[in-house]
């Protein structure tokens, strides 16, 4: 099996100490899976769950296929809240899908 990286983008409810409209999370797992592909439904598997609730998976991921395996899928190695007043179709084309990306798009969408 390979071993993937996979970055996840939510959408977080509003919080007390906010000041901005929106607060939005960056988050990259790791996962071992036999193609990019099934990597990336796994960490969708994994996005809804780990937002449930709380907020709104984005719909948006990019994975990285890695050169060194990884033990064990689903670690969390980054993640990064951002405050925006960007909506997230706006905010997503802003920082992650501005088109000048140099990207294999997946044959699923």
């Amino acid at each position: 099996m390979d071993s993937f990286s996979v970055r996840s983008i939510f959408l977080w409810g509003q919080r007390d100490d906010q000041r901005l409209e929106y607060l939005y999370e960056e988050r990259i797992t790791l996962w071992r899976a036999e193609t990019i592909d099934a990597a990336i439904e796994m960490a969708e598997i994994d996005a809804r769950s780990y937002i449930e609730g709380s907020g709104e998976y984005l719909g948006f991921s990019q994975a990285f296929a890695l050169f060194e395996p990884v033990a064990s899928s689903g670690a969390e190695v980054f993640s990064l809240l951002r405050e925006s007043d960007l909506p997230p179709r706006d905010y997503l084309n802003s920082f992650f899908d501005t088109g000048h990306e140099r990207e294999q798009i997946s044959p699923k969408e």
